[in-house]
């Protein structure tokens, strides 16, 4: 049997805290807390994943008014037991060169990009999570024979959860939390050209 390292084991018998992620240089890239639990991106990023978000990341940021921020890959802490990593964010906080997460009410939309071993918590968990923290907001972009769909959703201020706002495939036009337009078949070059 092997032992954990040090740094695996939870500094209190409750488990791991948001802040305890800024504690832990150890930890491989891309770790989240999700309901007290260290979660971990371990397995090899597939190319349309990362190209879906470097796309989206470049359109969304160009397009972004100078009061919001794009940012790839940075924390929201949603509560002191949750602080997951959606792929990109928009905020409406400033930039910080030594920030390592954002406060759920300062985040105006999440978009994650599902891959095969992120899709059940993309799809029902961090729906839910993101949702019950207050962010307006969500994407969930989906990989449909190479293009990429995204299932947009709204938050439902009365009931506190994610309303289906659309799935668009080829065109994507929405209002908020800004103006935005995207050509998605652009998102990737297509299969076998």
């Amino acid at each position: 049997m092997t032992a954990l390292p040090d740094w695996m084991i939870p500094p209190r018998p409750e488990g791991w805290f948001a802040e305890d992620l800024d504690r832990l240089p150890e930890a491989p890239r891309h770790t989240e807390l999700i309901d007290g639990a260290l979660v971990f991106m371990m397995s090899p990023q597939r190319s349309w994943h990362g190209r879906v978000i470097n796309a989206l990341l470049f359109r969304l940021t160009e397009q972004a008014p100078e009061s919001f921020e794009v940012e790839r890959e940075m924390t929201i802490q949603l509560d002191e037991r949750n602080r997951p990593e959606p792929d990109l964010l928009v905020t409406t906080a400033p930039y910080l060169p030594d920030r390592t997460w954002y406060a759920a009410s300062d985040v105006q939309l999440v978009v994650e990009v599902v891959s095969p071993e992120s899709a059940h918590r993309d799809r029902t968990v961090k729906l839910r999570k993101y949702a019950q923290a207050g962010i307006a907001h969500y994407w969930c972009v989906e990989d449909e024979d190479g293009a990429p769909v995204v299932h947009v959703y709204e938050l439902d201020q009365p009931t506190g959860v994610y309303a289906p706002a659309g799935i668009f495939r080829h065109a994507l036009q929405r209002e908020l939390p800004f103006e935005i337009g995207l050509d998605l078949d652009k998102l990737v070059p297509r299969k076998g050209v």
